[in-house]
């Protein structure tokens, strides 16, 4: 027979509440205060990061500093050009010319100290930024609920920790330096050429609407096709990451073509997004510099007419050439940067969407503390739940208790609610109707952190991390001990096989995968014991032993259960005979309890379950 869920970590099923579900309320917990992207324009999402500029205040200052710096001393250069232009060339005294271009090296060689000082300020600050970025957003994934990531991708989810933190900071270390020293550039050159001939610079002020209106028209396209370009390349890392994810299931089953294709499929359409992105922002940036261009070629053109006819000077003139370049070649640059602003602003708004969400499952403002000492004394009482959309309440009125030191069976037909209930326990999600307790403390009045901190969780297929095997069973109890880690193993029967690859320090692989499935289900069972918590919680814990080890196994978790109260999901009578209790589920419901024999005596559900686990055994 089958009695385990078989939902160890389903993707809620979609649609109505059930049973004592608050579809308003749901909806609020579960994610749905996202920002809408439609509204989001221009580089505004950017101003999102002013939190983390504000952590770093001294390098920016130091930054900004020495960018007004190079671009004063940029600008500094027209000085002894027009100084050549109306003295040294007028004369072409080798003495002055020597003066003049000695001093355009002197202003030179100063700059450079300064773009390099401005370039390793705003280069640390974009790094920073980035890290303390990665940094909140990884934080943010690791306090949200299994809920949200049944609706985010792995991949979507590293996608946004990687390729977007790195386009905001590019921008910020080095786009962003390149954009705000050209705009000081130019505006401080445009100031100069109101000095030098204020009628010739009005005449750019005349054109500067058709300078910046497309800019501002075709930037926000820019931005909307660069968002679109980042999901579709997030898309693909999905896609990439599940399948290698599953590698030997893929192989398995002959599916590395479909699967390539899929990916390529995938590709195809981040790729085709990016050609629109730089379709529009190849538009943007030829439209710009033409215009800005033909404008400075015209007023140059004006210039020379007013030099002709006596108006203006000859190093004026120069000068004025001079910062025309530096002011149009500054703004653009301006609005060849801009399509890398957008992207950073649609970057922006993905990273910032997963720092909009709050935890579901938090603690209250004033967290009721756990008792120091945990008798283990688990309570359901009238506890209904309804996964978001699903078409049901997966538990409707469920009431049952485990006493100190009692092992404590669930279980019923495939879907039945068991695992259900150990996401109850562990608060993964927290109940509609009806109070899970310890001790008599309510899961909703503690800090969930405080509350998991008692129980020992064992899935039934159970995660194993890169690197050591201590490393792994620590996973359950970081200060634990070399003696401590090395029993937890020998009482999991997993010490004998590891001893040979090196013992406490051998190598378990990527997700575990030089090991065998008994072998990675062993060392789990490890950290559970290492936890020492006062309840432990088994999923189908020997159901990749086979039956010797389990026959081991099962004599180690019998001794760990002493003293500690156990609740595990098992169909295998080997347990089920042997615990104090067995709760039956079916369809959400706890339709029978009691022990082994008396259940059997009944003739219910369970008796016809153990009937037919003895027919196909």
């Amino acid at each position: 027979m089958n009695m385990s869920d078989g939902t160890s970590a389903p993707t809620p099923p979609p649609s109505s509440g059930g049973a004592g579900f608050d579809r308003t309320a749901g909806s609020q917990r579960w994610g749905d205060n996202t920002p809408d992207r439609a509204k989001s324009r221009s580089l505004r999402p950017l101003f999102r990061l002013t939190p983390y500029v504000a952590r770093q205040r001294t390098t920016a200052v130091m930054a900004v500093i020495f960018l007004i710096v190079a671009a004063v001393l940029n600008l500094a250069i027209t000085f002894p050009v027009q100084w050549l232009g109306n003295n040294a060339f007028q004369s072409f005294d080798p003495a002055m010319i020597n003066a003049g271009f000695g001093a355009m090296i002197g202003i030179a060689l100063a700059l450079g100290v300064a773009s390099a000082v401005r370039f390793y300020y705003f280069s640390r600050f974009g790094e920073r930024l980035a890290a303390d970025l990665r940094g909140d957003v990884y934080a943010r994934l690791m306090s949200l609920s299994p809920a949200y990531f049944s609706k985010l991708k792995t991949g979507e989810a590293v996608s946004r920790l990687t390729a977007d933190v790195t386009l905001i900071e590019t921008f910020f270390g080095s786009t962003f330096s390149m954009a705000v020293r050209s705009l000081v550039t130019s505006v401080g050159a445009l100031v100069l050429m109101f000095i030098t001939s204020w009628k010739l610079t009005g005449i750019l002020f005349i054109l500067a609407p058709a300078l910046i209106l497309p800019i501002l028209g075709m930037g926000r396209r820019v931005r909307k096709l660069s968002v679109n370009a980042q999901d579709r390349i997030a898309e693909a890392a999905a896609e990439a990451t599940e399948t290698i994810d599953a590698i030997d299931l893929v192989q398995a089953y002959g599916m590395e073509k479909e699967r390539e294709q899929r990916f390529r499929g995938a590709i195809e359409l981040a790729f085709k997004a990016a050609l629109a992105r730089i379709g529009a922002r190849a538009w943007l940036t030829g439209v710009i510099i033409a215009l800005m261009f033909a404008g400075v070629t015209g007023v140059i053109w004006i210039g020379a007419l007013e030099v002709q006819s006596g108006a203006m000077t000859v190093g004026a003139f120069m000068q004025f050439v001079l910062l025309a370049v530096f002011g149009v070649g500054g703004f653009a640059t301006v609005a060849e940067v801009m399509g890398d602003a957008m992207r950073a602003s649609g970057a922006a708004v993905r990273a910032v969407e997963i720092l909009d969400q709050r935890p579901d499952i938090a603690a209250p403002p004033s967290p009721k503390p756990m008792p120091v000492k945990i008798s283990g004394l688990v309570k359901l009482a009238n506890v209904s739940f309804a996964y978001p959309e699903a078409q049901g309440p997966s538990l409707r009125d469920v009431s049952f208790e485990a006493k100190p030191g009692e092992l404590v069976a669930l279980v019923g037909p495939s879907g039945a609610g068991k695992s259900t209930v150990f996401r109850m326990l562990l608060r993964f999600f927290d109940p509609q109707t009806g109070e899970v307790t310890l001790d008599d403390v309510d899961a909703r009045e503690t800090d969930p952190a405080e509350w998991r901190a008692r129980f020992a969780y064992v899935p039934q297929d159970a995660p194993i991390f890169s690197g050591d095997a201590a490393g792994n069973v620590r996973f359950g109890r970081t200060n634990a001990s070399e003696d401590e880690v090395r029993a937890a193993l020998q009482k999991a029967e997993a010490f004998s096989f590891l001893e040979p690859r090196g013992g406490l320090a051998a190598e378990v692989g990527s997700k575990g995968r030089q090991l065998s499935g008994g072998e990675r289900q062993r060392i789990a069972i490890a950290r559970a014991l290492v936890r020492g918590a006062p309840v432990m919680l088994l999923d189908e814990a020997t159901s990749a032993l086979d039956a010797a080890n389990e026959r081991l196994v099962q004599k180690a978790l019998d001794q760990a259960s002493q003293g500690r109260t156990t609740l595990v999901i098992a169909h295998r009578l080997a347990t089920v005979r042997k615990a104090n209790r067995i709760v039956v589920f079916d369809q959400g419901r706890v339709v029978e309890q009691g022990d082994h024999e008396s259940l059997v005596r009944a003739g219910g559900l369970y008796a016809k379950l153990a009937e037919m686990q003895f027919t196909s055994a």
